[in-house]
């Protein structure tokens, strides 16, 4: 994609069009279906000799979105050779999309042995029969937030009541949940359909914009516009996001790959997170370099991303981690969107539990 072809404000190329997380909009995954993706075996062989001469051989892993900043944990893994001392002969980092066919689509034909997805997205995939597990997450919380100028500010979803709001059709019914989880109606807001370019915002046409924390409020900065946000996270939707998910087979099959890929995975996630210049240039002239990033966002966006990635949860017990109230948390709020599962379905995290206690320095 040319410059040309980007919005005004830049954020077409830059976020994920909200389209991974569309189960909270209704559309569900509509059944799991082929995935239009490259590469031969997604697992790889975990016992014996593999064509590459490595213990695990080579596995695909489909990302959420375009490889911008959002996979520095994934890049510092790949590039500074953590997947291979775990014994990978190769890690493929599938780039996902608007697109490309969801996580689940892809771990259910096999072409994925991991995938990076979210809870709203996987619930609905394993209620229609889809055997997987999501067995860590990357971000303590959504990043999802409406962001509003910071002339007339919108702090909450109270501030949000008789305002207009601009809301794009694929996040209708996250919007909804948002404001259900507040005890609102519909009705106490001006709801004003939108595409995910902000100008009608920096215009005034709007009052707030439905929004990802890394994403929009940095751009609008960026061209001038002082902003300010809030996360659904903080209101009664606490979702995480970013997270890694596998089919049952693979942590009854491939537990011991699994723990090795998750080990590598936490190495490259604690380097983002030291390292958010280095994150925003790998991005930026390696695996994102056809995308034609703009460094300095990559890196303010890898900042903030920080403190979604970070919490005092993970400080306590490494990151990728969730605490049982987390888990609970997430349930809940699934619940308000309609999506009614049990945790022991939706999440497994003893396999990433038995990665920090055979190898506790990982927490430091």
């Amino acid at each position: 994609m040319t410059p040309a072809q980007r919005s005004s404000f830049g954020t077409n190329l830059n976020r994920r069009s909200f389209l991974r997380y569309s189960a909270l909009t209704g559309a569900a995954l509509g059944g799991v279906g082929a995935l239009a993706a490259c590469g031969d075996d997604a697992g790889g062989s975990s016992t014996g000799s593999t064509p590459d001469g490595s213990r695990y051989g080579t596995v695909a892993i489909q990302l959420s979105w375009i490889k911008n900043i959002e996979f520095a944990g994934e890049y510092f893994a790949d590039s500074r050779g953590y997947f291979l001392e775990a014994g990978f002969g190769s890690v493929n980092l599938m780039a996902g999309g608007a697109a490309s066919t969801s996580v689940e689509a892809g771990l259910d034909t096999g072409k994925v042995w991991l995938g990076l997805s979210a809870p709203q997205t996987t619930a609905p995939a394993i209620l229609e029969g889809l055997p997987a597990k999501i067995v860590a997450t990357t971000y303590q919380k959504n990043p999802f937030a409406i962001v509003s100028s910071a002339a007339k500010p919108i702090n909450s979803p109270q501030d949000m009541k008789g305002r207009k709001i601009g809301v794009q059709d694929t996040n209708q019914l996250i919007f909804t949940a948002l404001l259900a989880a507040n005890g609102m109606k519909p009705g106490d807001v001006t709801v004003v359909p939108a595409q995910f370019d902000p100008t009608p915002l920096a215009n005034g046409e709007v009052d707030g914009w439905v929004s990802y924390v890394t994403n929009e409020p940095i751009t609008l900065a960026a061209k001038g516009f002082p902003n300010a946000h809030f996360l659904f996270a903080d209101f009664g939707l606490p979702l995480v996001a970013e997270t890694l998910t596998v089919k049952q087979s693979t942590i009854d099959n491939e537990r011991e790959k699994l723990k090795a890929f998750l080990a590598a995975e936490i190495r490259g996630w604690k380097d983002a997170v030291a390292e958010p210049a280095e994150s925003a240039r790998l991005a930026v002239e390696m695996y994102g370099k056809d995308l034609e990033l703009d460094l300095a966002e990559q890196t303010k966006e890898a900042i903030a991303q920080n403190d979604l990635v970070v919490s005092a949860d993970t400080a306590a017990n490494g990151l990728l981690t969730m605490t049982d109230a987390l888990i609970e948390q997430n349930i809940a709020a699934l619940r308000t969107a309609k999506i009614d599962i049990q945790a022991d379905q939706l999440f497994d995290l003893s396999v990433l539990r038995e990665v920090y206690a055979e190898n506790p320095g990982l927490k430091d």
